[in-house]
């Protein structure tokens, strides 16, 4: 008896997987809309989404985009809460891949990695280089202009693919390389809910919105892929300035990279050499007002801190930021008795900026 190709069984996404995934993606937004009304009827929807999945014909729901002044004004699409759990899927599935290709220096959305991590290496090299600030070192900072709105979606794809097929050894490969590939090139301004008043995009700079994004290029900001695959798309430029370049104190936060050494004159001359390499092989731009070289005891501004010899400072803004946010919930108990809801958003605000200052020189502050 011959068996024709629809009588073989073809490879799944299995239902426990999505249910691992759904438990993971709601850990933090139990109480949006979109999660409560997935959240009513959670198991039949998740067996119709693995079923959508399996069948091809998953399709990609429409975010909801808007725009927040906190840290720094930027445009957020949050993707329906469906389409999170996919993401948290796929992320399930590759990040231990991933894990195993980043450098050690690339700190963001890692486990165990993160800002504190990241100032903390900063710190650290400062230090070294300097042998405990007794010798001269000069740190170069750098930053990429609108980071997640240039990335090139076929570079990523390109390299993505490649990265699956070569690594990933389930037998699911093929329908986890359909849904990056849909993930990817999916358009969430064509088909978006707009929260707030388009007002609020008046002073975007055109290079931070997706609006205004060259075709085939940028990612949303607020997906999880989007940070991870943002992070694995800087992967081979972490590479070459490790590798290749043998700098051995670097370090990297999304779009944010720190290069710490003796010599004044070989950090002036390797900006260009980065420039190219960014250009030429991902398309990104290093951003010309943002270029940054001292001498190590002018210290450096990293990720919401000033580094200092000796001693690590909350950054200006992130004081300000604090001061607006008392002053918000100041005003609103000023105007009525805060709900529940207000007084743990309250709560929220206050203990997030007292966690992160506890961890530098702030207790005159707090």
């Amino acid at each position: 008896m011959q068996l024709s190709l629809f009588d073989i069984p073809q490879p799944k996404i299995e239902l426990e997987e999505l249910f691992t995934a759904y438990f993971e993606c709601r850990k933090n937004k139990r109480n949006t809309t979109n999660a409560l009304a997935f959240e009513i009827d959670y198991e039949n929807s998740l067996v119709q989404l693995c079923e959508e999945i399996n069948s091809g014909t998953y399709q990609i729901g429409r975010s909801i985009a808007f725009v927040v002044d906190k840290p720094v004004k930027r445009e957020i699409f949050a993707a329906d809460f469906r389409d999170r759990v996919v993401h948290h899927l796929i992320i399930g599935k590759l990040n231990h891949l991933f894990e195993k290709q980043f450098i050690h220096d690339s700190y963001s959305c890692r486990v165990g990695k993160g800002t504190h991590f990241g100032i903390q290496r900063v710190d650290k090299f400062i230090r070294q280089c300097s042998k405990n600030y007794s010798s001269d070192c000069y740190i170069l900072k750098l930053d990429l202009q609108g980071f997640f709105m240039s990335i090139n979606k076929n570079i990523l794809f390109t390299k993505l693919e490649q990265f699956i097929k070569e690594k990933y050894q389930q037998a699911d490969k093929e329908l986890v390389i359909k849904l990056c590939k849909q993930i990817i090139y999916n358009d969430p301004t064509k088909n978006c809910i707009i929260k707030g008043s388009k007002s609020d995009w008046s002073d975007l700079p055109q290079t931070k919105s997706l609006f205004h994004s060259q075709p085939n290029c940028g990612l949303p900001i607020g997906n999880l892929t989007s940070q991870v695959f943002a992070n694995f798309y800087m992967d081979s430029f972490d590479h070459f300035v490790k590798h290749d370049l043998k700098i051995q104190y670097y370090g990297r936060y999304v779009d944010d990279f720190v290069i710490v050494h003796e010599d004044k004159e070989y950090l002036k001359k390797l900006i260009p050499q980065l420039s190219e390499y960014l250009q030429t092989e991902l398309q990104v731009t290093i951003h010309p007002k943002k270029i940054y070289l001292q001498h190590y005891s002018k210290g450096v501004k990293f990720l919401g801190t000033v580094i200092l010899p000796n001693r690590i400072y909350i950054a200006d803004r992130t004081k300000g930021n604090f001061y607006n946010a008392i002053a918000k919930h100041n005003q609103i108990a000023r105007d009525h008795k805060p709900s529940k809801e207000e007084q743990q958003a309250f709560q929220s605000s206050m203990n997030s900026y007292l966690g992160i200052m506890k961890h530098y020189k702030s207790y005159k502050l707090r």
